[in-house]
C-alpha cells in the first residue's frame, strides 16, 4: 500500500481530541489502543450541549477525552509503517484516471512529476478533497451559515466546559488538554463565515471571547488557531469504479461531539478489510459495493444528528423551547440510551441478511471467553484482522461447515461467563474483521455457508 501525503510533515495540530466508545473498541480490536499511551476516559457526553450519561450503555470501554490528534496520527503512522505501508510525504495528487482495470495518478513533488498506477485509489484527503473533485463525485448539501473559532492556548486557566455553554449571543466550549493547554471553541450568532486564505489571528479569538464573557485572554499564548463552520454535505456515492472515498472526503458537518474523526476512522475500518480481501483474490470485487451501502447510510444519519445538534448549539432564543423539550425527554432512560448509542457509534446495524437474532449486523460487544485452558476475549480474537467463527456450543458440525474458509476465518470454540452471555441465546456467531456479526445461531435466515461466501468469498 502506498500513501500519498501532500504535507512534508505532521502539523502537530490536534483538531480531534477524543474517541467515541465505538472507536475505542475498534482500536482495541486492532491492538492500537496501547500505542496511544495513558488515556483519560469519561462517561460524560453531550448531545447539542445537553449533558448525556454514556455510562447507561454498559460498554466495556468508555469514551476517551483529551487525546490530541497529533498523538493519534503519530501512533497510526507508526503502525502503518510497521505493516509495510509506503508513506510518501510532500506528494500532491494533480490528476487521475480510472482506466477500468486500475487508476493512473499524476503526482507532483515540487517541479517533479511522477505517474503512479494502482488497482484502487482511496481518497482520504479531507473536506476539500482533491480526489473527490478530480473523480467527479457529486457532493450535495448546504453551505456554512455560522463560523466557529478554535484555539489551543497556554498561559491561561479556564473552567472546563466540555458540553459547551450558551452565553449571550454566542456559544463557547473549553476543554483542558495535556501539557497545560486549553482548547477554546467560540462562536457568535448572526456572523456569516468569512472567506479565509489562512487561520484567523488569535486576536480575533480573544476579542470574541471578551465580547461574550467579559474576560480578557489576550495574554494567552496560542499554540494554533483555526476556524470551521456548519456546512453539511455528503457524496452521493462512496465508490465510483476503482475510486473510493472515506472520512471527510465523503462527508462534512459541524464537528459536534467529535463524531467526524471517529466516523472517518470507522469508514476506514469498514473499507480496509474488504479492500484487502479483494486485492488478495479471496473475495469478488462486488464486496466493495457493500462499503457504500453500509457507510453511506451511517454518514446520512451522522448529518441528521449533527444538523439537529447544530440547531441546539448555534440556535438563539428561538431554539430555547427545543432545548427545554429535549431536556425533558432526557429524563427518560430509553431516550438517554438511544442518544448515547447514537453519539457513541454503538447504534449502527448493517444489513447482513434477515433474521431474528438481535446481534445480526451489529458490532459484537466485548466478550470474555475461555477456550480450553486459556482465557481470551472476542476483542483479542479480532486482532489478527481476520474473520472469526465463534462456536459457543461445541458444535462439530458447525466447525466442519467452515473448514473450506479456514485460510480466511479463524474457528474458535469457547465458553462465555454466564454474566456475559450473548443476547438471544446465541450459541454461534460469524464475526467480520470489523467486529460486526454477519451470521448468528439461532436466528439467521441465511445458512452459514451462504454468509461465509458473501463476506469471505467462495470456498477453497
Amino acid at each position: 500500500m502506498t500513501v500519498l501525503e501532500r504535507l512534508e510533515q505532521r502539523t502537530g495540530e490536534s483538531r480531534g481530541i477524543g474517541f467515541t466508545i465505538r472507536t475505542m473498541e475498534v482500536f482495541d480490536q486492532r491492538g492500537v489502543l496501547r500505542r496511544l499511551g495513558p488515556i483519560e476516559t469519561a462517561t460524560a457526553g453531550h448531545f447539542g450541549g445537553l449533558p448525556l450519561d454514556l455510562g447507561v450503555l454498559g460498554a466495556a470501554h468508555r469514551a476517551a477525552r483529551t487525546v490530541p490528534q497529533s498523538v493519534t496520527e503519530q501512533a497510526l503512522e507508526g503502525w502503518a509503517r510497521e505493516l509495510g505501508a509506503d508513506i510518501r510525504r510532500g506528494q500532491e495528487v494533480q490528476a487521475l484516471e480510472d482506466t477500468g482495470d486500475g487508476v493512473t495518478v499524476t503526482v507532483a513533488r515540487g517541479d517533479n512529476r511522477e505517474i503512479l498506477r494502482a488497482r484502487y485509489l482511496v481518497g482520504c484527503d479531507g473536506g476539500r478533497s482533491t480526489v473527490r473533485k478530480l473523480a467527479g463525485f457529486d457532493f450535495p448539501g448546504t453551505d456554512a451559515t455560522t463560523e466557529m473559532l478554535l484555539a489551543d492556548v497556554r498561559g491561561v486557566e479556564l473552567e472546563p466546559r466540555m458540553s459547551g455553554q450558551q452565553i449571550g449571543n454566542g456559544f463557547l466550549m473549553v476543554a483542558k488538554l495535556p501539557g497545560g493547554i486549553h482548547r477554546l471553541i467560540v462562536g457568535e450568532r448572526g456572523i456569516a463565515p468569512r472567506r479565509r486564505t489562512g487561520p484567523p489571528p488569535f486576536s480575533e479569538v480573544a476579542d470574541l471571547w471578551k465580547r461574550l464573557t467579559g474576560s480578557d485572554i489576550s495574554h494567552a499564548e496560542p499554540v494554533w488557531v483555526s476556524a470551521f463552520g456548519d456546512a453539511a454535505r455528503q457524496v452521493t456515492e462512496y465508490r465510483r469504479g476503482r475510486v473510493l472515498l472515506a472520512g471527510d472526503a465523503a462527508h462534512v458537518h459541524l464537528p459536534a461531539g467529535g463524531q467526524g474523526m471517529n466516523t472517518s476512522i470507522q469508514d476506514s475500518h469498514n473499507l480496509g478489510w474488504k479492500l484487502a480481501s479483494v486485492l488478495a483474490g479471496h473475495a469478488p470485487e462486488a464486496l466493495l459495493d457493500t462499503y457504500h451501502s453500509e457507510r453511506h447510510e451511517v454518514g446520512r444519519r451522522l448529518l441528521v444528528n449533527t444538523r439537529a445538534q447544530s440547531q441546539l448549539i448555534l440556535g438563539g432564543e428561538e431554539a430555547q423551547p427545543l432545548r427545554e423539550a429535549l431536556s425533558e425527554l432526557l429524563q427518560y432512560p430509553n431516550v438517554v440510551r438511544h442518544l448515547a448509542a447514537k453519539a457513541s457509534g454503538l447504534d449502527i446495524r448493517y444489513d447482513v441478511g434477515g433474521g431474528t437474532n438481535p446481534l445480526l449486523g451489529r458490532r459484537l460487544p466485548h466478550l470474555p471467553l475461555t477456550t480450553g485452558a486459556r482465557r481470551t476475549s472476542s476483542t483479542e480474537l479480532l486482532r489478527a484482522g481476520r474473520g472469526v467463527l465463534l462456536d459457543l456450543g461445541d458444535n462439530a458440525r458447525l466447525r466442519d461447515r467452515a473448514t473450506p474458509w479456514r485460510n480466511r476465518v479463524d474457528v474458535v470454540t469457547g465458553t462465555a461467563d454466564p454474566e456475559h452471555a450473548l443476547p438471544g441465546g446465541t450459541t454461534a456467531a460469524l464475526v467480520r474483521p470489523d467486529g460486526h456479526v454477519a451470521w448468528a445461531a439461532p436466528g439467521s435466515h441465511q445458512d452459514l455457508a451462504t454468509s461465509l461466501t458473501r463476506w469471505f468469498g467462495p470456498a477453497t
